[in-house]
């Protein structure tokens, strides 16, 4: 099944990565600092910060008055790039390529049914910036479509069934 499954890690990594958006340029913020902002639990996020500096998306320093910080502008770095740093590929059909689903007949449009859902992640994923959502200013269309998410969930919690 294809799903948009966030780990636990993969969504304090994105917390975590966007705490470090809102530093000043060139200010180094200690792993306990962002716990303690985030409420992420500390050696979990030790963890997290090295995945996220070995695929070079922070940089650390060590020592006393070492820290960590994006390696790159807060508006370059999507919220895919660190999804797919800690959990692989945005979506997946259990990891076989779209080309090679074993799709036939009636179920044959599933395909292009999977390729609409990974475009849509993708293009919420990597059109937004930590920038974006350190902000609170998000891309147009990513707003607009948590709006008629918000205005949808609404409807449900008043509708019967």
């Amino acid at each position: 099944m294809l799903a948009m499954r966030m780990s636990a890690k993969a969504e304090y990594a994105v917390r975590a990565m966007v705490q470090l958006a809102t530093a000043e340029p060139g200010a180094l913020i200690k792993t306990d600092e962002i716990a303690a902002a985030q409420g992420i639990p500390a050696q979990f996020l030790v963890d997290i910060l090295s995945d996220l500096r070995t695929d070079r998306l922070v940089r650390s320093q060590r020592g006393r008055d070492g820290g960590y910080e994006l390696a790159r502008a807060a508006t370059a770095i999507s919220v895919a790039d660190v999804l797919r740093c800690i959990d692989g590929p945005l979506a997946s059909v259990r990891d076989i390529g779209m080309g090679d689903l074993p799709y036939s007949g009636p179920t044959a449009a599933l395909t292009d049914v999977w390729r609409a859902l990974r475009a849509s992640m993708r293009s919420v994923l990597e059109e937004t910036s930590l920038a974006d959502v350190a902000s609170g200013e998000l891309p147009t269309h990513v707003a607009e479509l948590a709006t008629d998410y918000r205005t949808q969930e609404r409807q449900r919690g008043h509708s019967p069934g």
